[in-house]
């Protein structure tokens, strides 16, 4: 029994090996128009997806990780993959937003999942520093369309790079959290995370 389980072990880094390889070797001809991992995070388990041009999707499980690869494939490219380097960037600097050493994200993020005032609106976001929050309304005077707070929210809850564009420190006017793609406990944990985090040491990334 045990040999059995030491083969299926070496089978599987085997295969592991060998799609890595495949991996690499799409990225290196051009074959590789998307590459996905799934990881875990304090928020839950998050599906983050880029291109060559920069993160084009972050996926929350609540959301659905399966639905969010197949709104890839149809709306970027079929030519999908798991695993490779492109996302070590991302994953590396997400690792350093939770544990406080991150205020804000460098890497490139590329918007084309989003069009038109819903694009306006997820580009406005960044502004909206770290440990800060504003109103639905006062991102839709940002935007130069003040009436438009609903189409705000809707803009927010659709933003294909939660986390790395902060959609989650847009709150409703009373100050309450409101609701998130991730769900409201991971919205009051990624605001109460930059409440709480203490001030950077000298070179760490500040926004």
């Amino acid at each position: 029994m045990t040999t059995t389980h030491r083969t299926d072990g070496a089978a599987a880094e085997h295969l592991g090996t060998l799609h890595d390889r495949l991996v690499a070797r799409a990225q290196a001809d051009g074959l590789l128009d998307v590459t996905y991992r799934v990881v875990d995070s304090p928020v839950g388990r998050l599906l983050v997806a880029a291109g060559e041009s920069g993160v084009l999707r972050v996926a929350f499980e609540v959301q659905g990780h399966a639905d969010a690869l197949a709104d890839l494939a149809a709306r970027v490219s079929p030519r999908v993959l798991e695993g490779g380097s492109r996302l070590d960037p991302v994953l590396r600097e997400l690792d350093e937003y939770f544990t406080g050493a991150r205020r804000a994200f460098d890497v490139p993020v590329d918007l084309r999942l989003t069009k038109g005032f819903r694009r306006a609106v997820v580009a406005a976001l960044p502004q909206v520093g770290y440990g800060a929050t504003a109103s639905y309304a006062q991102v839709a005077a940002a935007t130069g369309r003040p009436t438009a707070v609903r189409a705000v929210g809707t803009a927010c809850a659709l933003n294909p790079v939660p986390v790395l564009v902060p959609c989650h420190r847009v709150v409703r006017s009373d100050g309450t959290p409101g609701r998130y793609a991730g769900g409201e406990h991971a919205k009051r944990l990624l605001l109460d995370l930059e409440r709480t985090t203490r001030p950077l040491a000298t070179g760490a990334r500040q926004a």
